[in-house]
């Protein structure tokens, strides 16, 4: 594939880096430091937008490669960026959703008053910083750094209340990541690069970068260290430090399950998987069909635990342990449809999920509650926040016109091209539909047709302010846009597999 070079990556990368520094600078004044976050949002999405006309396949754009060499270490080893369809579709979906986020985020901390509003921007930011340098690495040592920046730079975010509950969840966030990180990945990455000479992602999902003569049961082994220590991906048992991370401000949950943690963990995952391993090999070691039901587990287990629990956010959480698995799924079919239904809901889910949170934060705001069992009749008091609810829920679900139909759809269409096991994978899809529908459709029954609690008279409550609905009204409104019209991101994950 061609290629050209240019420095529009490194300052997509760079732009939320000053953006932070910015935001420190200006933090006794709390307008002109958000401004400074609106600014270097704005910036950032238009920078990695314009870069669609290049990298996108034709009919959108010219379908070549953006590269952009930092510095190089040894051969084959150095810091560099590189833009394709793949990371395109992440930092497209990241970029923008770090606009809406931080008019959210100014309603939100001020309308509770929050402490340390300046470290919280700040940290946001570099939060997105680490998010879009994953999204643009051109190896996996870049891709490691930027790992590691985000895991360090969410940690004040999670611990943000500073208290005893916060320094728990923030302690074990910490621990379980890197730990992870250095303990499985970094070993592997030195291994693949004394087998490869190289740690360069290959052009070419299928081949990857071990040749055919590489020990198998070493390649094996890589693998299983690659996909367990990249633990921001949620997948079981190393899925707990992501509950725990609840503790934190709702923008902060929205944007660890739906910008930047998570998501960095699940396109590391994939990308891994896809551009070091690649489909061959992993076909040829039968590699696929393990992981696939391996994150079946977590898919259907997340979604009892799901069940189980009446803070809304805590259910949210275990959505997300649920949800990620789908992306992880989609790849280990190892099938055209099947890689496209896991990658596109990388930006399907992202835009869904942080509607459910924002959600949860505004019905916070508004009533102080947290409870399901204390929502009910709630929805007939705050009709955009609940119905947006609604709306993200379906794309959970899977239903249509909502973003969540086209992942669903096409990991069935996937699941249904495996040579074999395609029952078994269809059985835990619709197991897991059902299960999605048991947990999120209560939520909004209970909000418009449940009695209120007794003594409830919901005076005075009404919705959070603008600045917090308008963000909600627009992430649900694109969820259900790249339902109905799922070509744009579409094109992108089908020039990932050919």
């Amino acid at each position: 594939m061609e290629s050209i070079e240019s420095v529009r990556p490194l300052l997509a990368v760079l732009t939320a880096l000053v953006g932070a520094i910015l935001v420190m600078l200006n933090g006794r004044k709390p307008n002109v430091r958000e401004t400074w976050s609106f600014v270097a949002a704005l910036t950032m999405f238009g920078i990695i937008a314009s870069m669609i006309g290049i990298v996108a396949p034709a009919p959108l754009g010219e379908g070549k490669l953006i590269t952009c060499k930092v510095f190089t270490i040894l051969p084959g080893l150095g810091v560099s960026f590189r833009v394709d369809a793949f990371s395109m579709v992440f930092a497209m979906a990241a970029s923008f959703l770090w606009i809406i986020a931080v008019f959210y985020s100014a309603g939100y901390m001020r309308g509770l008053h929050e402490h340390a509003q300046t470290r919280f921007n700040a940290c946001f930011a570099l939060a997105l910083f680490g998010a879009i340098g994953v999204a643009f690495s051109d190896n996996l040592l870049t891709m490691y750094l930027f790992y590691e920046i985000v895991s360090i730079c969410t940690y004040p975010l999670v611990a943000h209340h500073q208290d005893e509950e916060g320094y728990e969840g923030g302690k074990k966030y910490i621990v379980y990541l890197t730990t992870t990180a250095k303990g499985l990945v970094l070993p592997a990455m030195i291994l693949i690069y004394v087998l490869t000479g190289s740690l360069d992602f290959a052009h070419d999902i299928h081949k990857g970068v071990f040749s055919p003569e590489t020990n198998a049961a070493l390649v094996t082994v890589l693998y299983i260290c690659c996909l367990f220590g990249f633990a921001k991906n949620g997948v079981m048992p190393f899925h707990n430090w992501l509950p725990s991370a609840m503790v934190a401000p709702t923008p902060v949950s929205a944007l660890l399950h739906a910008v930047a943690v998570v998501k960095v963990g699940v396109f590391c995952t994939t990308r891994v998987m896809l551009y070091i391993f690649g489909v061959d090999t992993m076909s040829a070691l039968n590699l696929g069909v393990p992981t696939a039901y391996f994150v079946s587990f977590t898919i259907l287990t997340a979604s009892i635990i799901a069940l189980s629990k009446d803070n809304l956010k805590a259910r949210l959480a275990y959505s997300t342990v649920s949800q990620l698995s789908y992306i992880i799924l989609g790849v280990a079919l190892l099938t055209p449809d099947g890689i496209q239904g896991g990658l596109v809901h990388i930006a399907n889910h992202a835009f869904s999920k942080i509607t459910l949170f924002f959600c949860a934060g505004a019905i916070y705001v508004a009533t102080h509650k947290k409870s399901i069992s204390e929502m009910g009749g709630l929805g007939r008091t705050m009709p955009f926040t609940f119905a947006a609810f609604a709306v993200a829920s379906l794309s959970m679900i899977g239903a249509p016109p909502v973003a969540g139909f086209v992942t669903k759809w096409k990991l069935l269409v996937g699941a249904m091209e495996m040579p074999a096991h395609s029952i078994g994978i269809l059985v835990v899809l619709l197991a897991s539909t059902l299960l999605n529908v048991a947990y999120f459709a209560p939520v909004t029954f209970k909000a418009f047709f449940g009695k209120r609690p007794e003594g409830e008279v919901y005076e005075g409550v009404r919705e959070a302010p603008m600045a917090m609905v308008v963000p909600i009204l627009i992430a649900a409104t694109i969820s259900v846009i790249i339902g109905i019209c799922p070509d744009f991101f579409m094109t992108f994950v089908k020039a990932v597999t050919g």
